[in-house]
């Protein structure tokens, strides 16, 4: 699990459950991507809600899984991030 945090205290983090999140103060949780199926069998990682780009297709969920994890933790899990 990588965090960040900003000299403001402010922790932002791609949600897992390795700690509960609440103990560090008031949260907001917000969808940074969809992963889904494609008519084809499939699977696409849409990272479109943090303007990210569409990835794929990978032809298991888990490999898109995995893809929308690296390019969150790249690209978006900055300090500088919004």
């Amino acid at each position: 699990m990588k965090m960040v945090i900003t000299p403001a205290g402010i922790v932002r983090t791609v949600y897992c459950e390795a700690i509960e999140l609440q103990k560090l103060g008031s949260i907001d949780i917000r969808r940074g991507s969809h992963v889904e199926p494609t008519d084809d069998g499939q699977w696409m990682a849409d990272l479109s809600p943090v303007d990210g780009p569409m990835l794929g297709p990978f032809d298991i969920r888990s490999e898109a899984l995995d893809a929308e994890l690296q390019w969150l933790n790249e690209h978006w899990l900055l300090p500088a991030s919004r």
